[in-house]
């Protein structure tokens, strides 16, 4: 076991508070001691005040690390512990977990940052990178002698699971949790479930008929006694927290009356009004009151009363008298304990790019789920592969891949659609079993078949059916105008040569996107989307079902383009994270909740006004014999902008006081180095970044190896509107060059406005400094997404130049001249 430590404990009262701190520093192979010189740290961390004890080790996440904790703890009787290692984000419930085990109190525990926020962003500066590490374990120090002993609150879980979407993925996860006596709410948007798995002919590489597999699931659904289904509706409000979810669902009206409908279709046939079908890609008719295809569930009938011109016929042919052209939308209020979101996707809109291909005005091209539903026995054209154009049977198909994905052009999707190269080969293959004198060409730029079965799937595509293939994007396609035959010109990248071949049908295996209504669902439970759109999970790969609020998990496409194995593995692994979570019985909360001092409290309402979530409450204090307000933990989330916009200053975020606060702030400016030349200097920048965005953002950029300039430190809050202004002020007076909040983009803020209220607040910094004589351009406020570790790396090296144009803190020899008094 490689460590160091303190031969002797340092010349202090061990009892005051936080006088016996236990420094940690982690080696993570190479991924830290690469860059800096971690033994090196463990010793200089000695200097903190109230460090008693301090060593270094190879993986202190792995059980001897843990259990050198454990150890070191009970040796020295450590009350307080600082780990110098990955983020937070990573291993603080490891870590909290190893100080319960060594009785200590999990939340006397800090974790100093320096690998995503150091050494992985500053690989090539390694002198500045241990300066850096060295500051960020001197403010984690300081931050840990003001920690607090907090109890963990301990609520009941709602039995009840909602899952959101009705495909494949939310078929399975009900089906699992319902098997194991959980009751299940599935809320689908459109009135039947099913998905884009419902329109499938066959899938890939079984072949298996896509129908025979997912039709029994779905009649599993519709007579499980522990499911309520309810389709033709959506969420419109989800408020609570992890373990009790209080949810509003719209049900939206079929103009049917459910309880008396039994799918006689008697309606069906007295209908005049005719309208294209959605679920057939719009390419076959539908009467105004249907049911979109024979295996449909709930086999209830929905009137479109876009379409409906209310003759009145359907009541009149209904003998159940189930037709109500009257209906009104239903709320429905219920609580659950855990929410699976399974909203799918959709095909991106084909007629937005490649203009090139003409897409909607040639109607011999096509999308491939255009091209499903024909393949589909009770499809459009039952089964028969048709040119839109005159009926015929085409004899020369072409498919184009990567349709509007793989782009980096504007309004194109960046990321691979994951399934479109077997989609293709998988139709092609079907055709020609059905038309075996058909010839298909694929275009492709790469041929991506990693699932199990995919390459034998793709080589037998080749070799077996005659399938050609070319590697290049389609140039341009053309149409003959007497023929309505369609000219591709095209070049093979392998053979480098230039083709033009006409074709009788073409078809676009199109870029997919996120559902139309994820960005409202987002908003709505308080989720994170990346860059791409898709939303982000905890960690990609420790917990790929789980969000960052906690009780909401994911599965399928709703994180990204996957097959429909890997979305039923999704689906299980969600099911299995929310029956593990509900059969607890109850559950641990973060005791980040705000506090109020009932001594300070003026009951001036502003926290009321303020929070979003209904914490504070006005309550009747006893001893005062007046109103004050109190807060409620349980429905409190931790954002702390209560406590930044109290004028009385009645109110404390637990883990995250002023007091913690301005102990960073304190420790972070101590760390500047003022005694040198100007010609040496460089701007020191204190950041106070976000917990859900910014600071991940700055996670992410630190996991990408996004490099960008040492100068800043950054403390953690949980949100933006924690943010109060004595904090940047204070750190530009002790010689801060620049302050930057960092917040989730305006309308993406996890506690819903905690960023727009650290807005409105920001506009009073700039007369502030100006009175102080300071530059207010010394003072920015930023937004970055958890997303975005680019920006962050760009918002770093921004702030560092704008510094470097206006110079040096004036603050700074006042600094300075004060520490050489103190120093005298």
């Amino acid at each position: 076991m490689e460590k160091t430590q303190s031969s002797t404990l340092n010349n202090i009262d061990i009892k005051q508070k936080g006088q016996k701190i236990g420094v940690f520093v982690c080696h993570c192979g190479s991924n830290i001691n690469g860059v800096v010189d971690c033994k090196a740290l463990a010793e200089e961390s000695l200097k903190n005040p109230g460090v008693i004890f301090a060593t270094d080790y190879k993986f202190l996440c792995s059980d001897p690390g843990q259990l050198l904790i454990k150890d070191k703890i009970e040796e020295f009787g450590l009350d307080r512990v600082v780990v110098a290692a990955c983020s937070p984000r990573m291993h603080e419930k490891t870590f909290r977990r190893v100080c319960r085990k060594a009785d200590l109190n999990p939340f006397l525990f800090e974790q100093a940052n320096i690998r995503e926020h150091c050494t992985w962003v500053h690989m090539n500066e390694k002198e500045k990178a241990h300066k850096k590490a060295g500051d960020i374990i001197a403010i984690s120090c300081a931050r840990a002698k003001e920690l607090d002993i907090l109890d963990i609150i301990t609520v009941p879980i709602t039995k009840n699971a909602l899952i959101v979407g009705g495909g494949i993925a939310g078929i399975s996860a009900a089906l699992d949790l319902a098997d194991m006596g959980i009751p299940v709410t599935l809320v689908e948007s459109t009135p039947t479930i099913g998905g884009n798995m419902a329109r499938l002919d066959k899938t890939f590489p079984t072949m298996d008929c896509s129908a025979c597999i997912l039709t029994p699931k779905m009649t599993d659904i519709g007579q499980h006694p522990n499911i309520n289904l309810m389709t033709y509706s959506e969420i419109l409000e989800v408020n609570g927290y992890i373990g009790n979810f209080d949810v509003k669902i719209k049900k939206k009206p079929r103009y049917i009356k459910e309880d008396k409908c039994n799918g006689c279709g008697d309606c069906v046939p007295v209908c005049p009004a005719i309208t294209s079908n959605p679920f057939e890609m719009h390419m076959s008719p539908i009467k105004a009151v249907s049911i979109p295809f024979p295996q449909a569930v709930p086999q209830l009938f929905t009137i479109d009363m876009d379409s409906c011109i209310k003759c009145g016929n359907c009541e009149k042919a209904c003998e159940l008298e189930a037709i109500d052209l009257n209906q009104a939308p239903i709320i429905v209020e219920e609580k659950f304990g855990a929410i699976i979101l399974s909203t799918g996707f959709k095909v991106a809109d084909l007629t937005l790019v490649h203009p090139e291909y003409h897409y909607g005005e040639y109607l011999n091209v096509i999308s491939h789920l255009e091209l499903e539903r024909m393949l589909t026995s009770f499809g459009p054209s039952e089964g028969q592969i048709i040119r839109p154009s005159d009926f015929n049977r085409p004899k020369k198909i072409l498919f184009i891949s990567c349709v509007g994905s793989r782009s980096q052009r504007e309004g194109y999707k960046p990321y691979c659609c994951n399934v479109g190269c077997m989609a293709a080969m998988k139709e092609a293959r079907l055709i020609i079993e059905h038309h075996p004198d058909t010839q298909i060409d694929i275009s492709y730029m790469d041929v991506r078949a990693s699932g199990k079965g995919y390459e034998e799937f793709w080589e037998k595509a080749a070799h077996e059916y005659g399938i050609t293939y070319f590697r290049g994007r389609i140039a341009e396609l053309y149409q003959d105008e007497i023929t309505q035959n369609i000219v591709a010109r095209l070049e093979d990248t392998l053979l480098n040569q230039l083709f033009e071949i006409e074709y009788d049908l073409v078809i676009l295996v199109g870029a997919v996107d996120q559902m139309d209504d994820l960005p409202s669902i987002v908003k709505t439970l308080n989720l994170q989307q990346g860059a791409d759109g898709w939303l982000l999970e905890a960690h990609p790969k420790l917990r790929p079902v789980d969000t960052h609020t906690g009780g909401i998990f994911v599965a399928g496409f709703v994180t990204g383009p996957k097959d429909i194995p890997a979305t039923v593995a999704q689906a299980k692994a969600a099911a299995s994270g929310v029956a593990t979570l509900i059969m607890q019985g109850e559950v641990e909360i973060e005791p980040y909740y705000a506090v109020i001092d009932p001594e300070m409290c003026g009951a001036c309402k502003k926290c009321e006004v303020t929070c979003p979530f209904g914490a504070p409450v006005l309550v009747t204090d006893k001893a005062q014999e007046g109103k004050i307000l109190e807060i409620n933990p349980a429905l409190c989330t931790g954002c702390g902008t209560c406590v930044a916009e109290c004028k009385y200053g009645a109110i404390q975020q637990n883990n995250f006081t002023s007091r913690q606060l301005f102990a960073s702030t304190d420790r972070a400016s101590e760390k500047i180095e003022l005694d040198i030349p100007d010609s040496k200097w460089e701007p020191n920048i204190l950041i106070f970044a976000c917990n859900w965005c910014s600071y991940t953002g700055a996670d992410l950029a630190g996991t990408s190896r996004i490099q960008y300039p040492p100068n800043a430190r950054v403390v953690r809050m949980m949100c933006s509107g924690r943010f109060e202004l004595s904090f940047g002020i204070q750190a530009l007076l002790n010689g801060f060059d620049g302050v930057m909040v960092a917040g989730c983009h305006l309308g993406d803020c996890h506690y819903t406005s905690g960023n727009y209220k650290m807005e409105r607040r920001a506009e009073y910094m700039p007369p502030i400094l100006r009175n102080l004589g300071i530059n207010p351009k010394r003072f920015r406020l930023e937004w970055c997404s958890a997303s975005e570790g680019l920006r962050w790396a760009e918002l770093n090296k921004q702030f560092v130049e704008e510094l470097k144009i206006l110079g040096p803190s004036s603050m700074r020899k006042r600094v300075q001249q004060i520490r050489n008094n103190i120093n005298k």
